[in-house]
């Protein structure tokens, strides 16, 4: 039977470290659960493993989709599902910090698999916020009590379905958990330990080239792109359009990753299910280790 080992935790954590060393001990391979990695050409601002990482090891998952194009949660976990089933390798090791992604796998979430209608978005969107969670609460009002009143891409969501399908999202949602092990492991570490992690981590993609990869990706895509507006890009962009100096764009940078590693924190702290281990502890590597041969056997 698979066995699924998932490695998780906020932002600059060290989670891909450890899942490399685990996987070349265990003779297995890496499958991303990252939102970003999956696109080809954002590799230094997403922290992508580089080339000489993925010869050490298998990985899965990334590159998988065209800037262009939207990797949905639902494209995500048919593709991960798909694998999983396919390799008789194990254990397997789920790695990222993508709590839906990660959520999609290990609780087996019904998605309703319902494409984007960006007309009917746009139409939606024209109404204003607190008039479209006023329709979700008389169409469905069973997802409007799970969507707080100031989330418009849930509200929207949840109406574009509606109308697209005629059954209310609450009605196609729910959970179908597989049928085989899993370990969850979770990497944290003090604020100040984590804001030092951060700092440093971005100071090294500027420094392997992320103000290229920008202004090359800007250059081909176009700067309305929407993954250009996403973290790391953002900041870089402004500073290219002369907005603001590389050093305001690389603080920039290490402000939004602590808000966003906060989100994360909140996120999986949610799940009783994964095991916490400190990633400064300089036993770290000889303690997981030892967790994961107890759960192998």
């Amino acid at each position: 039977m698979t066995k699924l080992i998932v490695i998780c935790g906020a932002t600059a954590t060290g989670k891909s470290g450890l899942a490399l060393t685990l996987a070349q001990r265990l003779g297995s391979v890496i499958l991303s659960a990252d939102s970003r990695q999956v696109y080809r050409e954002f590799n230094i601002g997403t922290a992508k493993p580089t080339l000489a990482e993925q010869k050490l090891v298998p990985h899965y998952l990334i590159d998988i989709c065209e800037p262009t194009e939207t990797m949905t949660v639902a494209d995500y976990q048919q593709q991960a599902q798909a694998l999983i089933a396919s390799f008789a390798v194990e254990p397997l090791l789920l790695v990222g910090g993508t709590g839906l992604y990660i959520r999609s796998i290990v609780q087996g979430m019904k998605i309703p698999r319902v494409a984007p209608d960006y007309e009917l978005r746009s139409q939606l969107e024209s109404l204003g916020q607190n008039q479209l969670y006023s329709m979700l609460q008389q169409v469905d009002p069973t997802a409007a009590q799970k969507i707080h009143p100031n989330d418009p891409v849930r509200t929207l969501r949840a109406l574009e379905v509606f109308y697209i399908t005629g059954t209310p999202i609450s009605e196609q949602q729910g959970e179908n958990p597989p049928d085989y092990p899993i370990l969850q492991i979770g990497l944290d570490c003090d604020v100040e330990k984590l804001d030092a992690r951060i700092h440093k981590r971005t100071a090294q993609m500027i420094a392997d080239g992320l103000v290229a990869e920008v202004e090359y990706l800007c250059q081909k895509y176009g700067e309305d792109l929407s993954l250009l507006n996403t973290l790391g890009y953002q900041e870089i962009k402004q500073h290219l359009a002369g907005k603001i100096t590389l050093n305001e764009a690389k603080e920039l940078t290490v402000l939004h990753t602590r808000q966003f590693a906060k989100r994360q924190r909140t996120w999986f702290r949610a799940y009783p299910q994964i095991e916490w281990f400190n990633a400064d502890d300089v036993d770290l590597i000889e303690k997981v280790w030892l967790r994961v041969n107890e759960f192998i056997n």
